[in-house]
């Protein structure tokens, strides 16, 4: 009797420890493994972007927002940033709390009027770019430690260096020319003494302006004779355009934003509209910094690149809408349809034609 009882409380402990563990086995499997810090990123990133689709839909009065994408936006606001997660950071791991994210997204849904609906995404979205600047100014100190030494060191080795110590300054060819003409000049008239009390000073005076005279003429000759010779000799050549890094991509010294779009197209062409929009928005950021409306930097994010136009309304406002896009659909994983690839075309020659106009501005 006492063997049937052992044997039956066994069976229901190994079944009730099966309960207890089947959510956690059968649940996602990134909630168990410790996300890295640029995936956090990424994600935060992808969904500042749904969040603000949403809050544009939502301003658009003349066309309702369908329950299903608003339906379809959350879930996967909420699927990017579950409420607690673990991220790993130089080999530590760090718990993060999202769960004010899930509060603003039940709050939204919860709200009676648009004007409340607007204000919780506006919070949610704020708050979601603000930790993604934070992430990234952890990325440039880290960066900046890591390499504050070594560049000390190469420094300090590149000024030791014989062409970098200072000498006396010696003059260019030109000026030892002019000061050895000057010195001709001076020969060939003896020096004025100073008149008796009887002489004339308008004589001393005539003869001095002569002198100055003849110097500024031989001067304006040799200049007007060689000054262009010798500019020609010291202008440099355009320094060669080393390659480039844009958002992890490389691109070739000679490689253009035309040759960008070029390949954007033909990826369209073949299906994959997801990579041709980020084709696309990479050529669009080749095409601003050859403008010298942006600073092409490695470092930078979208997100980098969109603020740095903010002081320019309309760039700012066509860029910001490219960007939204392309972080919806690179980031968010969200499927590009053949229209949503038309408008970013289109939408990035319009861009183009308004860094026109500030560029004259």
């Amino acid at each position: 009797m006492r063997t049937m009882i052992s044997s039956r409380s066994r069976l229901f402990a190994a079944l009730a420890l099966t309960c207890v563990l089947a959510p956690l086995t059968l649940g996602p499997l990134t909630l168990a493994i410790a996300a890295t810090l640029d995936d956090y990123q990424h994600r935060v990133t992808a969904a500042a972007a749904l969040v603000e689709e949403l809050r544009d839909a939502d301003e658009d009065e003349s066309n309702p927002t369908p329950e299903a994408f608003i339906t379809t936006n959350l879930t996967r606001v909420r699927q990017m940033l579950p409420a607690k997660e673990t991220v790993t950071l130089d080999g530590l791991s760090v718990p993060v709390d999202n769960t004010w994210v899930h509060e603003e997204l039940s709050a939204y849904e919860k709200a009676g009027t648009m004007l409340k609906r607007s204000e919780s995404l506006a919070r949610m979205a704020e708050r979601l770019h603000a930790i993604d600047e934070r992430i990234q100014e952890i990325h440039r100190r880290k960066t900046v430690n890591t390499d504050k030494d070594a560049e000390k060191g190469r420094l300090a080795e590149i000024l030791r260096r014989p062409e970098y110590i200072s000498k006396a300054p010696e003059g260019s060819a030109l000026e030892r020319l002019v000061e050895r003409i000057v010195r001709w000049i001076a020969k060939l008239f003896p020096r004025i003494k100073p008149m008796q009390g009887g002489g004339s000073p308008w004589i001393a005076k005539i003869a001095q302006i002569l002198v100055v005279g003849i110097c500024l003429a031989a001067i304006a000759f040799l200049v007007w004779r060689y000054g262009p010779r010798f500019m020609q000799g010291r202008r440099k050549k355009k320094k060669k355009r080393e390659a480039r890094i844009i958002l992890g991509e490389r691109l070739e010294p000679d490689q253009t934003s035309a040759d960008l779009l070029a390949q954007a197209d033909a990826l369209a062409r073949n299906g994959d509209l997801r990579s041709a929009i980020r084709k696309a928005y990479i050529a669009l950021l080749c095409e601003l910094g050859d403008r010298k409306l942006i600073s092409i930097a490695q470092y930078k994010t979208n997100r980098d690149y969109l603020y740095s136009v903010r002081d320019k309304g309309s760039l700012y406002s066509s860029m910001r809408k490219l960007t939204a896009s392309f972080e919806l659909h690179w980031y968010g994983l969200v499927p590009a349809g053949e229209n949503d690839w038309n408008d970013f075309r289109n939408d990035y020659q319009k861009t183009l034609r308004t860094g026109s106009g500030s560029l004259q501005s």
